[in-house]
């Protein structure tokens, strides 16, 4: 595994300026350029080694549903990204990135195909089309046939991490997560994290919704609903938390801590995804470890697929998960 030294030393910075990114210390001052080098660094360094091939006349797009500033707030679409960065290079195609509000300046020049990253409304699928018919969704699969899909099945996920909790002697389980929508539309994406998580404590008669809260998938979100969650149970605080993504988990451990309940001896924490902070952190992340780097490469591959092979079947490729214990949970 990559040290905060390794990181340090890729980026040209000291290991205290890493370890206060890593950690979002809020008093660092430091610019957005230089925490997204040590983000992409953290990320980068631990991924496998690969070779470069030969360059090709191809050239495709990936498009990105957050802005460049969004994507430092929730770095499992940053790692996503970097993954197909990386089998685009190792493939030695071109490879031409926007974000969410370069979309109207997506033109064909040449594109024969686009790779899209997060949640994408039908009017946004549309002026996609116009530009390439063959487009390939990572974490998002449209409810037509048309396209091919990259996703996770994160209900299956959180019925893992229920179930090692259940394990653990956990019966006051607490939830705390975000809501996602398509930037042109206000309706709220069904999350199945929150789904599944009702469902199973539902199905056993210890379903609190008092101990559920949810905003944004964010860290400054995260710590936000833990501070309500302590002012609204104090003492009663649940033993356990499932948060619906490291980011999220991250500012929860920050409120806990700063209120003097120690994880895990008091409280449990587990996220999703195991982006590369989730390691460097204190305590390091109990989290489902979402492989982002094979996300990446399966969504490169099937779009190369379909331009090359012309196919016509539609494919979509769920990926598996696997339950990380570090030392925020017993």
């Amino acid at each position: 595994m990559a040290t905060i030294k390794d990181i340090a030393e890729k980026v040209g910075v000291s290991i205290a300026t890493v370890s206060r990114v890593l950690n979002y210390d809020v008093t660092l001052s430091v610019g957005d350029e230089t925490k997204k080098r040590i983000f992409e660094a953290a990320e980068e360094l631990s991924y496998t080694k690969y070779k470069k091939r030969k360059a090709s006349s191809r050239k495709i797009s990936i498009l990105h549903w957050y802005t460049e500033k969004e994507e430092l707030d929730d770095l499992y679409y940053m790692s996503i990204r970097l993954g197909v960065e990386k089998q685009c290079e190792e493939q030695g195609l071109e490879l031409v990135k926007f974000y969410y509000d370069d979309l109207d300046k997506m033109k064909k020049n040449g594109i024969e195909g686009i790779i899209a990253v997060g949640k994408f409304s039908v009017e946004q699928i549309k002026e996609m089309n116009a530009v390439s018919e063959n487009i390939v969704f990572v974490d998002y699969s449209p409810p037509c046939d048309k396209y091919d899909s990259v996703v996770i099945d994160f209900e299956k996920a959180t019925y893992k991490v229920l179930e090692y909790l259940e394990k653990q002697g956990h019966t006051e389980i607490g939830y705390i997560g975000g809501h996602e929508t398509f930037r042109n539309e206000t309706t709220v994406l069904e999350d199945p994290r929150e789904k599944m998580f009702r469902e199973y404590l539902r199905e056993r008669d210890r379903l609190n919704e008092d101990w559920v809260y949810i905003l944004q998938f964010s860290v400054n979100d995260g710590y936000k609903l833990m501070k309500q969650a302590i002012e609204d149970h104090g003492d009663q605080l649940p033993t356990a938390f499932f948060v619906g993504n490291d980011a999220m988990a991250i500012g929860c451990v920050k409120a806990l801590l700063e209120e003097g309940i120690n994880v895990p001896e008091r409280v449990n924490i587990i996220g999703v995804n195991d982006i590369s902070l989730s390691k460097y952190v204190y305590p390091s992340l109990s989290t489902v470890k979402v492989f982002t780097e094979q996300m990446g490469e399966a969504a490169v591959d099937l779009l190369v697929e379909r331009i090359t092979e012309d196919r016509v079947v539609t494919k979509k490729v769920t990926l598996s998960t696997e339950l990380i214990i570090r030392d925020s949970s017993f």
